[in-house]
This record gives structure tokens, sequence and C-alpha cells, in this order.
């Protein structure tokens, strides 16, 4: 049995949802606060002053926070952590023309190529505040699977959602990637069942959960969406896929389906509380109020979205109608960065450009970012902090320059001013960064390395 206690934290940020409507969100917040950790599980959130003598007494490890701001973990719903390997390429491109371009580099990968590139992602989220991410990775050259980053995953120490996906309509048949990055949907539907077997823990507080995700409308068939899907229910897993990310996609969808995005889920059966759509750019009040009856979620990429001119989603319509929303960095070649605490301030600016200053507040920004992001990946073990929930949780110095003259409003500071790298994270009872420094992995050699191998891919 292991313990935990950080006490004295300046501004704990429960995020629980037991909001007092009298005081609003202020009741989410305990000044000089603690929290006891045993065995990985939140025992105790409170005052410092109202910790129980005995929980005091039994602390394995001690931390004193009297400068920090102590807030749950982030939640990542969508990434592409191999991409990690190519960032700033095309840089002046739509997404299709964009992986077009990258579909050649990316098909030059192995099995090291996709571990490096993990770990590297995995330590930009993990100093960005991330403690619970999901990945999307589609292809597979030249002997890679997905074992090699959940490998990653499991040395860095993030809790982590790996989604196997796929594609399987190349150029020949009218899909958009080449046929060499394409795989068999027989021997797809047959590794879904490996990884999940292997690798999927449904129970609560679990580090590894698989997901089946088929990439997009254009690059899988109707056969495989529907066959995943069934295969993922039959499970009991989730289901992830890129959908109406652009014009582009809706142009597809017309022409090889006959109808738009959100259609063509609900005939294929991707509609649920165990699916979430990343992007969802381009939506119909129709779809949204369809998202919300079926629970759909939906993972926000505002930083891609914006760098590949995709457009603004309609995350307040969304929220408003009762859709669950989290975040996603989205792939570091289409966002060029995996800082997940940028991304809910990213959101918060982009509900608000189009003239509503209180289009999307502080507050809802590190819902989307919590609370939020635990939803659409199903989870009520994370997400806030409150007994009995996982030991994930993020502390930030108060003192830096960056916040110098927001010590009013520490919370709005968070997303306000410039985003910050964490000074403390503890993931799964465990402390993963300390003093700023990321303590599971050799930072340095994993970057040197990650970077040998993306200067051989990009140069052929």
């Amino acid at each position: 049995m292991s313990t935990l206690l950080v006490r004295n934290i300046q501004n704990l940020i429960t995020l629980n949802a037991d909001r007092q409507p009298t005081r609003g969100e202020r009741s989410r917040t305990i000044a000089d606060g603690a929290i006891f950790v045993r065995d990985n599980v939140i025992d105790f959130v409170g005052p410092t002053d109202q910790l129980p003598p005995d929980r005091a007494a039994a602390a394995d490890r001690v931390i004193d926070a009297r400068d920090m701001i102590i807030l749950p973990g982030l939640v990542n719903t969508h990434h592409h952590l191999y991409q990690t390997l190519t960032r700033c390429i095309a840089v002046d491109s739509v997404l299709f023309n964009w992986l077009k371009t990258l579909y050649p580099i990316w098909a030059r990968m192995n099995g090291e190529a996709v571990y490096r590139s993990a770990l590297t992602g995995m330590a930009e989220l993990i100093l960005s505040g991330c403690t619970t991410s999901s990945d999307h990775l589609y292809l597979f050259p030249n002997g890679a699977k997905l074992d090699d980053e959940i490998r990653a995953a499991q040395e860095i120490g993030l809790r982590f959602h790996a989604a196997r996906g796929s594609m399987s309509l190349g150029e020949s048949k009218g899909g958009l990637p080449p046929d060499s990055v394409v795989e068999n949907e027989e021997a797809i539907l047959k590794d879904c069942v490996r990884v999940i077997e292997t690798f999927h823990d449904p129970k609560p507080g679990a580090m590894l959960r698989v997901v089946v995700a088929p990439c997009s409308p254009f690059s899988v068939t109707q056969d495989l969406m529907r066959e995943a899907a069934a295969l993922a229910r039959q499970y009991g897993v989730q289901l992830h896929t890129h959908l109406a990310e652009t014009f582009d996609e809706d142009d597809f969808c017309k022409q090889m389906f006959g109808v738009l995005p959100v259609d063509y889920a609900e005939q294929v059966n991707w509609l649920g509380d165990d699916v979430w759509y990343a992007h969802s750019v381009h939506v119909r009040p129709q779809d949204i109020d369809l998202m919300a009856r079926t629970q759909t979620g939906v993972a926000h990429c505002p930083s891609s979205n914006m760098r590949l001119a995709s457009g603004i989603a309609p995350i307040r319509a969304m929220i408003d109608a009762g859709v669950p929303v989290g975040l996603g960095v989205d792939g570091s070649a289409s966002n060029d960065g995996s800082h997940l605490l940028a991304e809910a301030r990213q959101a918060m600016l982009l509900q608000r450009v189009m003239g509503n200053p209180a289009g999307l507040t502080g507050w809802e920004a590190l819902e989307l970012a919590t609370l939020g992001g635990a939803k659409v990946l199903g989870r009520d073990d994370i997400g806030s902090l409150e007994v009995g929930k996982c030991a994930d949780f993020i502390g930030f110095n108060s003192n830096r320059l960056d916040y110098a003259g927001a010590q009013h409003d520490q919370q709005s500071a968070l997303v306000f001013c410039t985003p910050q790298r964490v000074d403390l994270s503890v993931i799964n009872g465990r402390v993963v960064v300390e003093d700023g420094q990321l303590l599971t992995v050799d930072l340095p050699r994993v970057i040197e390395r990650h970077n040998r191998i993306s200067r051989e891919l990009i140069n052929g």
C-alpha cells in the first residue's frame, strides 16, 4: 500500500460536480487545500486543516504545495503521436493536400519510429498538463504495431487509450491515401481483436484501454465501418473516427455515399455514447441535435482546425445542446505542438472571436480539458478531484512571471495567460513531473533519437 500527501495547496481547483449555485464556480476551489492518495486513488480532498491526523501520519511521501495551483489532470481525446516526426511540412496546405504530401513520408516509418515518436509526443503532453490521452494510429508500415506506442505509454507513465486505426480504401478504389499505406480489411479486424484481447482493461482506474478507430470516410469502406462498429460493441470498447472536418470531406461523402458526413455515420451505425468523432467542424443544427440525443462525443481540435484552414467548430452550440465535448491536440504535424493547456486557451478564444466575449468562459475551457474529455472517453473515474477517483492531478507554481498581476483570479490565469508547462504532475498516484522535470524517461536522449529518425524519414 502506497500513500502520498500533497498539502498546503495555495489554490486547489477540484472541478467536482457538486458546485453550489449560490457560490457558483468558486465552490469548486479550496484555499490551503490537501489531497491524500492511497493506492493510486484519492482518499481525501479538502482544506489542509481538516485532514484527519491518521492520514497525515500515514503518508509515505509528503509534498508541500504552498505556492501551487493544483487541478485535475487534463484529458486529450485526439492525437496522432507519430506525427511529431514530421512537423512543419506542407505548412500552407488544406487537409487533403497536406495528407497527400505526408503519406509517402509516413510510409517509411517502422516500429521504432512509432515508439520513439510516441515517447516524444507523450513527454510533451505530460509537461503541458495531460495525464490521460487517446491516440489514433492508423498507419502500420514496415512491421509497425499498436504495441509500439503502448510500450511507450507504459514506460513514460501516461494513462492511455490506444486507438487501433486503419485505412483500407486506397486511391485505386476511390479513396485518398495511396494504396501503399492501406491494409486488407480482414487483417485489420483480426488485429483489432488481437489488441483488444491482449491490452484492453475495462476496470475502473485502468491505465490502458483499446479503441477501434477506422480513420475517416475517405480512407475506409462502408463495410469496414459497419464491421468495426459491430466488433467494438461485441467487446465493449469505444469507437473513434474523423468526421465532418472539411468541406472537401463533405464533397467526398456526397459523391461517394450520397449524403453528408453525420448522415453517413448514422447509416453505418456510428452513433451512440460509445462513439466520438474528431473535429466535427462542419455540422448542421440537426446533426448537433442527433449527436446530443445519442450522446455521440466530439474531440475539438482548435489549433489543427485553424492551421489547416478547416474552420471553427460550433462548440458553443454543441455544449448548449448537450453533446459531450472534449479537447484534442490532434497530430503534431497539423498542430505542430502537443500542448493541451494551449488547446484549452485556443478553444476559449475561438468561440469568442465570433462576437461573444463570453462565448466560452475560462471555467468552461477547463471543463472541456478535464471532465469533458473524461466523458468523451467514457470514464467517470478521472476529470475531477473527488474521493474515489484516480489520483491524476497537476500543479503550477503561482509565482512565475507569466502569472504576475493575476493572483486575484488564478483559475482564469491558467487559460487567459500564456499557457505554461507543469511544475508537478501526478498520474495514478505516481509523481511523474517534479520541479518541472519529467522523471520517467531520459528526455534529452529521447529527443536525440527522435530527431535522427525524423531526419531519415523526411530525407527519404
